[in-house]
């Protein structure tokens, strides 16, 4: 009898926190595919809240940038995490982000605060270039490119990735980076004569990076559009420990395009309280 009473009180607990956790308010962030944080802070920041964090996944960031959009009658999240500066000017003259002056910004440069409204706040940046494979420039006895140039060259034929523009943050960055350096009239012969060179353009940047490099299973590109701490982030991830990145970033004048990357709470959130405690968690 005692022992029946033990598990009566035992699943009676089990039942009500399972109840407990059906009634929590839900928040859903709505991001890009490489979007990727520690269970830990998830679960600090669903615990400090009393909260179920939902994160939604919906593609590149052009594309999850262009579904909020899409969506912005019945909006699928209360925040949205990746607009970049690239695909900025799309989001805010769609109007789907409420302003929002978070207390962070007072810790934020000045010259990373490119929108006056606060509708995009902005949470990190990198810098978008040519990344390279190490090995397989030495096994083949080949310089890896240094400028944009190389890319045009025969030897370099068929080596190189990049990423869709019109799909893709960093392959739009990387578009940016060639009219940077070619002007708004010599880009085009650029990427004419680059893809004469057999260029691979990739859908976005987890395709290019874990699919077409050939750091990834089956990759046959040893050059890809990515970070300049995208060597660091091997290292870093690595399964096994490395003395050095297996990859190398190319960097020289006009060879990156600084990225920026923002938050904001999707206009319609059901949720106006805890989305401004998500943003501030950012």
């Amino acid at each position: 009898q005692w022992l029946f009473v033990c598990l009566f009180v035992l699943l009676l607990g089990i039942v009500s926190q399972g109840i407990a956790g059906e009634n929590q308010p839900v928040v859903t962030l709505m991001t890009h595919d490489s979007f990727a944080v520690s269970k830990h802070l998830l679960e600090t920041f669903e615990k400090q809240y009393g909260v179920t964090l939902k994160i939604l996944k919906t593609g590149d960031a052009g594309l999850a940038v262009n579904q909020a959009i899409l969506s912005k009658s019945n909006p699928l999240s209360d925040v949205f995490f990746g607009v970049d500066n690239t695909f900025m000017s799309r989001a805010l003259t769609a109007g789907i982000f409420e302003t929002y002056a978070s207390p962070k910004l007072s810790k934020i440069p000045e010259t990373l605060k490119l929108d006056p409204e606060n509708r995009l706040l902005p949470v990190d940046f990198g810098d978008v270039c040519l990344n390279y494979d190490k090995n397989w420039f030495i096994d083949k006895k080949m310089l890896p490119p240094q400028t944009l140039e190389d890319l045009l060259k025969p030897e370099y034929k068929s080596l190189t990735v990049v990423q869709n523009p019109a799909t893709s943050s960093p392959g739009l960055a990387f578009l940016l980076s060639t009219i940077g350096k070619y002007g708004e009239k010599g880009y085009l012969e650029f990427w004419r004569k680059l893809r004469a060179n057999d260029v691979y353009v990739s859908t976005g940047w987890s395709d290019a990076y874990y699919g077409q490099f050939t750091r990834a299973k089956g990759g046959t590109r040893p050059i890809v559009v990515s970070y300049a701490s995208s060597p660091s982030a091997e290292v870093y991830y690595s399964d096994k420990p490395l003395d050095e990145a297996p990859t190398a970033a190319v960097l020289g004048p006009a060879m990156a395009f600084r990225q920026i990357e923002f938050v904001g709470i999707l206009k319609g959130t059901k949720q106006p309280d805890l989305a401004r405690k998500l943003v501030d968690s950012c």
